[in-house]
């Protein structure tokens, strides 16, 4: 089976198996919210991102099914819902309620989103790392790029320079989707380590923007 079906079913299983309620211990699906037989909250269980907000395991996910999802699964884990249940039960909530969230920030984040599913498929992007670029050809296009933005004067320049960016962000997302999808994932990888520092960039052209136009007024 291809690595990228190994992983779906992988998760198809993580995501079907079923474990006993803490309360009642009747059967609970990993991913369940709440005992089918006695209603108790359960705790989150071991099973990834995706399948934690009930999607499929792909970059190219959709965004507003993931609101979607991620809303409604933390509004059944409303403190207001829990205020008269046991401390135990409290507890489980929010347990659940903070995988809920660490699963959505993750996911709605294309970066985030982009090294996760590529650490799924075995293949690891440290996006905490900070040292030197090792890349001579993207160290040379992240130093002309900065270069270009400490440089702008004027607020045409660098509303240029902002729309640039972000046009490059989103252009380097849809070459990761394709690298994914084709299973090139050292590519994939490259390409992520590649958006982090496009991300930056987008954002300083951002900030000078914003403060260059405010400056004016």
């Amino acid at each position: 089976m291809p690595e990228g079906g190994a992983m779906t079913a992988s998760i198809a299983t993580a995501a079907a198996s079923v474990v006993p309620c803490w309360s009642c211990k009747g059967p609970v699906a990993t991913r369940a919210l709440f005992c089918s037989v006695c209603g108790a909250v359960q705790g989150p269980g071991t099973i990834d991102h995706f399948s934690r907000l009930g999607l499929q395991p792909t970059f190219d996910i959709d965004l507003d099914l993931l609101e979607k999802q991620y809303f409604g699964f933390q509004r059944r884990l409303h403190p207001d819902r829990f205020a008269a249940k046991s401390a135990k039960e409290r507890a489980l909530s929010q347990s659940q309620a903070t995988a809920l969230n660490e699963a959505y920030e993750t996911l709605k984040d294309p970066l985030k989103r982009a090294a996760y599913v590529l650490d799924l498929k075995g293949h690891k992007v440290d996006l905490t790392a900070c040292g030197t670029i090792n890349d001579p050809v993207l160290l040379m296009e992240q130093m002309e790029k900065r270069e270009a933005i400490a440089e702008a004067d004027t607020v045409d320049t660098i509303t240029k320079l902002s729309a640039e960016a972000d046009t490059e962000v989103i252009a380097c997302q849809c070459h990761i989707s394709a690298a994914i999808n084709a299973g090139a994932f050292e590519e994939a990888v490259h390409l992520t380590i590649r958006l982090k520092y496009l991300a930056k960039l987008a954002e300083e052209a951002r900030t000078k923007k914003t403060r260059m136009t405010r400056a004016m007024r």
